[in-house]
């Protein structure tokens, strides 16, 4: 991904709902607990994080890796643009 089309928060946030009701079978807000409300698992946490990895070319250590970075997909989208900015400590490609 270069940046030139690097996805903004509000695009992020789309293509997360999507991964997630894809491999949940479920619609999501982007705002919802998935871990309270939606009761997905911590393991599917660790899934997420290598999708997020993979996909937007950051590498997510230490600190970032508590799960309120991962409880709304707003969140995580929001991690994903902090990662990405010159400087975060993100792989980028």
């Amino acid at each position: 991904m270069t940046a030139a089309n690097t996805p903004n928060t509000h695009d992020l946030e789309k293509e997360l709902l999507e991964f997630l009701a894809e491999r949940t079978k479920t619609a999501w807000d982007a705002d919802t607990d998935l871990f309270g409300d939606g009761g997905l698992s911590s393991l599917f946490a660790m899934q997420v994080v290598v999708h997020l990895e993979k996909t937007y070319t950051i590498a997510v250590r230490g600190a970032d890796l508590r799960l309120d970075n991962f409880r709304t997909v707003r969140r995580m989208a929001e991690l994903v643009d902090r990662l990405r900015a010159p400087g975060a400590g993100g792989r980028h490609g």
